[in-house]
């Protein structure tokens, strides 16, 4: 505020809302996982915003909604890299009989594994590009 930065300023208060809102639904203080949570559907909701705004040729809200959502990227912890990813989709494969090897075997086994530290789009496409291997 003192910065008067207004995006961030914006952007920092809607999350404060959505932690409220969370709050009040769960009854109790959230967890740090919880606020991670929130956070990430923050992003989400951004990403989905841009996409359509995209769509509509609103280029000047795209990149209103591009700034909240680097702004609350800056808030979560690092991702995973597909280097970091792959060792595991690789393993998860191996584990699994030949005949049930699928996407949806692969995925369910890996999801688990990097569940808030990875994007589900691109272990997806990981767990695709692995199979096609084999």
């Amino acid at each position: 505020m003192k910065e008067k930065d207004r995006a961030r300023t914006e952007t920092l208060r809607s999350v404060l809302s959505a932690f409220s809102y969370k709050r009040i639904e769960a009854g109790r203080e959230l967890e740090e996982a919880e606020q991670v949570d929130v956070v990430r559907k923050q992003v989400k909701q951004r990403n989905d915003s841009i996409a359509e705004f995209r769509k509509g040729n609103r280029e000047d809200l795209a990149a209103k909604e591009e700034a909240e959502r680097d702004i609350l990227a800056a808030l979560l912890p690092p991702q995973k890299s597909a280097d970091d990813i792959r060792p595991a989709v690789r393993a998860a494969i191996d584990a699994l009989p030949p005949d049930q090897r699928n996407q949806g075997a692969v995925m369910k086994t890996v999801m688990p594994q990097f569940k808030g530290e990875a994007d589900g789009g691109l272990i997806r496409q990981l767990v695709l590009e692995e199979l096609a291997r084999t």
